[in-house]
């Protein structure tokens, strides 16, 4: 299979690094295209009115200046001559549950990369450090003998979150929906006086709504999360209360 690996974490990062590794020896053919720098929290931003850089570094491997989300718009419309069976962005280094995957680089590219027309797949590790990528790694690649890539639909991401346990204690995986978190102290003031403040965005630890059926509740009890994310974004269950008001104040149709 022929599989473009993205990440948000950089593209020297241990995930990206792992997962390559695990990938060409199960006999895959791999393009790495990532940031150049660690870009966590990116989100699905795209770098505009400055110049993005890509520098070869190796065999069908650019470190690209830009985003995630950069890094996906360059693979399929410049790098890559034939398309890719499918786009994996990952290992990140943390989960992304809940609120998160609106945050997160690692989902945005294989956002954009489904956006693109292309099968995409989004897989983090539930801890911040001391990581068992390996392990994620050969998940990913028992995944993929088994042909999950098959079920990942059009305008789909499959969201991936691994416990971050040894191989043998991961009881094995749960289908999900998304959670919720909390963060608290979510600002961490650095300098502050009368004209003004600086502050740094990252705060103590999310605390996680783990209602069953929910990705933090299945990685919390040792399981692997998938959940598939959707990306209509149109609330139809407004619509009634919208009509009606739009009817009652005659907006449907202005009067000449």
């Amino acid at each position: 299979m022929k599989i473009l690996l993205t990440n948000d974490d950089g593209i020297m990062a241990p995930g990206i690094q792992t997962l390559a590794a695990e990938l060409r020896q199960a006999g895959h053919t791999l393009y790495v295209i990532a940031p150049d720098r660690e870009r966590s929290a990116a989100s699905h931003s795209l770098t505009l009115r400055t110049d993005i850089i890509v520098s070869k570094i190796g065999q069908d491997e650019y470190a690209v200046s830009g985003t995630p989300a950069d890094c996906a718009v360059i693979a399929m419309q410049k790098i890559l001559k034939d398309p890719v069976d499918l786009v994996i962005s990952g290992i990140n280094a943390g989960q992304n549950m809940g609120e998160d995957v609106l945050y997160s680089g690692t989902v945005a590219a294989a956002v954009e990369a489904t956006l693109q027309g292309y099968k995409a797949i989004a897989v983090s590790i539930n801890s911040y450090s001391d990581q068992k990528y390996e392990v994620a790694a050969q998940w990913m690649r028992r995944l993929l003998d088994l042909g999950i890539d098959r079920l990942v639909e059009p305008h789909c991401v499959l969201n991936i979150n691994v416990p971050n346990l040894p191989l043998e204690e991961v009881k094995g995986i749960r289908l999900t929906r998304i959670g919720h978190r909390k963060y608290y102290n979510f600002i961490k003031i650095t300098a502050e006086d009368e004209n003004g403040f600086s502050y740094r965005i990252g705060g103590d630890q999310p605390v996680w709504d783990k209602a069953a059926g929910t990705d933090a509740e299945a990685v919390g009890n040792g399981y692997i999360s998938i959940t598939p994310l959707g990306f209509d974004l149109t609330h139809g269950g407004s619509f009634p209360e919208l009509l009606d008001w739009l009817e009652t104040n005659s907006l449907l149709k202005l009067e000449s």
